[in-house]
């Protein structure tokens, strides 16, 4: 399976991710997209997506390392462990997303708000080739 994870680059970047090499990825408080965390499995390969902030972009990948386990703080809610694969040396950005007909199903485009979304491996490869990456 392949996903996009949203978050905001002053809050918590591809460069962090990059630093730390693993994280959890906490915080989300949508049920939607926790249940989307739920169905994960470890190897799973995810987008890390830039949101609010000025030039909106996927900037890198990461994979899914530890399943879905609920936080302490609030059991309610959870999060997958994380591990850095790569930055994007050319980042995928919102308006190129937009201007492909072969992404216009993407997630991304039809629930703009979710952080945690579901890609399909169409949309994983165009992504790719769109970035040049593979």
């Amino acid at each position: 399976m392949y996903w996009l994870l949203k978050s905001e680059p002053t809050c918590y970047s591809i460069d962090d991710l990059a630093r730390d090499k693993t994280t959890r990825w906490d915080g989300v408080r949508n049920y939607q997209a926790r249940n989307n965390m739920k169905s994960m499995d470890v190897g799973d390969m995810c987008f890390f997506y830039h949101s609010s902030t000025k030039i909106p972009a996927v900037v890198g990948m990461m994979r899914v390392v530890e399943l879905y386990a609920p936080e302490a703080e609030d059991p309610t809610f959870g999060c997958v462990t994380v591990e850095y694969e790569k930055t994007f040396q050319n980042p995928v950005t919102l308006s190129l997303i937009k201007e492909n007909p072969l992404l216009q199903n993407l997630a991304l485009l039809k629930q703009s708000r979710l952080s945690v979304m579901p890609v399909t491996k169409e949309e994983w490869r165009e992504i790719l080739k769109m970035e040049g990456g593979h």
